[in-house]
């Protein structure tokens, strides 16, 4: 069965294989939609526990402005800077809190999908026939298998807990911007997000390239 080992690989970038390619890494963050979805509670309440983190997070500065606003010199009462600075206070250990909770909750999720993911490569070489084992480099294929398992952990993370967060916190602020401000604000933050979004998905297109070239001479060595 002739396989090339090579395949497994991160191809280097082209322009003209710039769509395939696109479309591969597609199917490859719909492949694991099905481990996802077997822990589908499990990512439910990381989920909830993001959201939560990420609503104290914008309350913080909501009640930090109202924990100033209330010492004024002229208030003779103390209960509601005290009763306000506890709620920061609050606030900013649930913003930890939660987002160790969701850490927590979600690292089964994460582990089952890469030990799964694993085995399934596991049992295709070893039904591979015996000339394939012969004829190709079996350490580079190891070394692709590695590097795929290590990366599922990361694409699972930054798929739900970094793209996600900061669609939802991104909302929450320009909400809180529009509402508590002239919109020009609200333009100003949707602008400036617009431009790192572009630098960033830049920079990282340029990185992923020299990362695959790289692979690919690790593969061959």
């Amino acid at each position: 069965m002739a396989h090339d080992h090579r395949s497994l690989a991160f191809p280097t970038l082209r322009k003209d294989s710039a769509a395939p390619k696109r479309r591969s890494e597609w199917r490859a963050v719909g492949m694991l939609v099905p481990y996802l979805w077997e822990f589908r509670f499990r990512v439910a309440i990381a989920l909830a526990f993001l959201t939560a983190a990420k609503l104290a997070n914008v309350g913080v500065p909501l009640i930090l402005k109202d924990v100033v606003d209330s010492l004024d010199a002229q208030t003779a009462v103390l209960v509601l800077p005290l009763a306000l600075l506890a709620a920061y206070g609050i606030l900013r250990f649930s913003t930890t809190l939660f987002a160790e909770l969701r850490d927590v909750v979600f690292v089964r999720v994460t582990q089952r999908a890469i030990r799964r993911v694993a085995l399934t490569v596991f049992r295709h070489m070893h039904s591979l026939s015996l000339r394939f084992h012969l004829e190709r480099h079996t350490g580079g294929v190891s070394r692709d298998i590695e590097r795929g398992t290590r990366g599922i952990s990361t694409l699972l993370t930054y798929m739900l807990f970094s793209i996600v967060p900061v669609i939802l916190e991104f909302s929450l602020v320009a909400a809180i911007l529009l509402t508590k401000f002239d919109w020009r604000f609200a333009a100003v933050t949707f602008v400036a997000v617009a431009l790192y979004i572009a630098f960033s998905v830049a920079i990282t297109e340029w990185r992923m390239e020299i990362r695959r070239q790289a692979n690919e001479l690790d593969s061959k060595a």
